[in-house]
């Protein structure tokens, strides 16, 4: 018999990402209403951190696969010369 992890349960998984959307609308919805010291005006815009993070993270991912993968890539027969 396998060990059952708390995660292995469909259940506790939608708790989980229950929790985790609510968490998500709550940070929002203070930062409407949290001042912010900024340098620049456009971080006074609403949630401007969150989109700007959510485009960078993007952005990694893009540059991750089509700069480096063909940099570090190997052949597939590498290992067994």
């Amino acid at each position: 018999m396998s060990k059952k992890y708390w995660f292995d349960n469909p259940k506790n998984v939608r708790k989980f990402f229950t929790v985790f959307y609510i968490l998500v609308i709550i940070f929002l919805i203070a930062e409407l209403f949290i001042h912010k010291h900024t340098y620049f005006p456009w971080e006074n815009y609403p949630f401007f951190y969150a989109v700007f993070g959510f485009v960078a993270f993007v952005f990694l991912i893009i540059i991750a696969k089509h700069i480096l993968r063909p940099i570090v890539k190997r052949k597939e027969d590498y290992y067994n010369d």
